[in-house]
């Protein structure tokens, strides 16, 4: 195993590497000072439009089909990725300036509502986006998704993302240029970036890991408890499944990737849609498995990118069904990476995927604390999806 973990590092591709890294570390001097220094842009600065041509260029269209012949959607999170990030270059854009001196990674996927569930595999896609908010060092950029039939472009998805600013060597934050609003429409979208904003603070700040469940809450965990009380014993320890139900430690599935040098980006860390695109597919099995149908997706909640991800790890994933209802799954994705050398396990991201059934699924039973409160989580986050 460690053999193979070196191996990963090809001698002359990491010197490239590190030579690009050096080239782009004499880029610092062209940061700006301060967010004053640099000039407003509005949204239609940041404006992009993007094809993918499913429908005329078959050799592409191959590698976006799955074996039932419909689009893998992980690829779409990829498409997504780094449409975002070119959408954050385009904002910040010197015509002064021969190379970027930015790094703009990606922070937080803040939400993805499909707007309709079925993606075509002959049919061409069309991505727009723009630039929503901005704070100092960090930019909202709210992307759309259409795909033309029946002679229009009929919406399929809304998807937001967050991205940072970090200066050439990705090891600070860096500022940005600000956004001034051109009329009513671009203030109303802003207006709804600072909503935006408070809403994942406060969601921050309320989480089960930092505070305690609400009242309502604690009710219903203890709701499932006595649910679940074996009636003959009566006892604490004693517990019976109740029928059409499962338990929440039997609806996982695990994965492993190793992560290649084909994956990274120009900071030589794996890309942040690689790994949607992996968390995705596993989020999607579990789901499949546990509802015994294949799921479509409704949303993509809350993405949080917490560390980046080298070359040569060992990236693990889980994925738990954490909350059902009706026929609507709710699935945690956690990723962690693995150092086999030092025996030490680091997260890197959790991803969050709702996926509705062609039927009423199984109740998720917790039986542990930790379980009942990835079960309050998962509750949370579907119902900020289905409101």
């Amino acid at each position: 195993m460690y053999a193979l973990l070196l191996t990963l590092r090809c001698p002359r591709c990491h010197s490239d590497h590190q030579q690009a890294l050096a080239e782009r570390a004499s880029l610092s001097s062209m940061l700006a000072q301060s967010q004053s220094a640099l000039p407003p842009k509005s949204m239609k600065d940041s404006l992009l439009e993007v094809h993918l041509p499913l429908g005329s260029e078959p050799q592409l269209r191959e590698k976006y089909l799955t074996f039932h012949n419909t689009v893998r959607f992980g690829r779409i999170l990829e498409d997504l990725d780094s449409l975002a990030v070119l959408i954050s270059y385009s904002h910040t854009y010197n015509s002064s300036l021969k190379r970027s001196p930015l790094s703009i990674v990606t922070a937080l996927v803040d939400k993805i509502d499909m707007r309709h569930h079925v993606i075509y595999p002959d049919c061409d896609i069309k991505f727009t986006g723009h630039v929503s908010w901005v704070g100092r060092t960090s930019i909202e950029a709210k992307m759309h998704m259409t795909q033309y039939r029946d002679g229009a472009y009929a919406p399929v998805l809304d998807a937001t993302f967050v991205m940072v600013a970090r200066d050439p060597e990705n090891k600070r934050a860096a500022f940005v240029n600000p956004l001034k609003p051109a009329g009513p429409e671009e203030e109303k979208l802003l207006q709804e970036g600072e909503a935006n904003k408070a809403r994942r603070v406060e969601l921050s700040t309320a989480s089960l890991l930092k505070v305690a469940p609400t009242a309502e809450e604690r009710k219903i965990v203890h709701s499932l408890f006595l649910n679940t009380l074996d009636q003959k014993t009566v006892s604490f320890r004693s517990r019976v499944l109740p029928p059409n139900s499962v338990w929440m430690q039997d609806a996982k599935l695990k994965g492993l990737e190793i992560c290649h040098p084909q994956q990274r980006n120009i900071f030589n860390r794996i890309f942040g849609g690689f790994l949607m695109r992996k968390a995705y597919e596993l989020g999607w099995a579990n789901a499949c498995s546990f509802g015994g149908c294949r799921p479509s997706l409704v949303a993509v909640d809350d993405i949080l990118f917490q560390k980046p991800v080298e070359i040569g790890s060992l990236l693990l994933l889980s994925s738990q069904v954490c909350y059902t209802e009706g026929k609507y799954i709710q699935v945690r994705v956690h990723s962690e990476v693995f150092d086999p050398l030092t025996r030490t396990h680091n997260t890197t991201n959790v991803f969050h995927f709702t996926f509705a059934s062609d039927r009423d699924v199984p109740s998720i039973i917790p039986e542990t604390y930790g379980e009942s409160m990835l079960y309050l989580d998962g509750k949370r986050h579907f119902n900020q999806t289905i409101q």
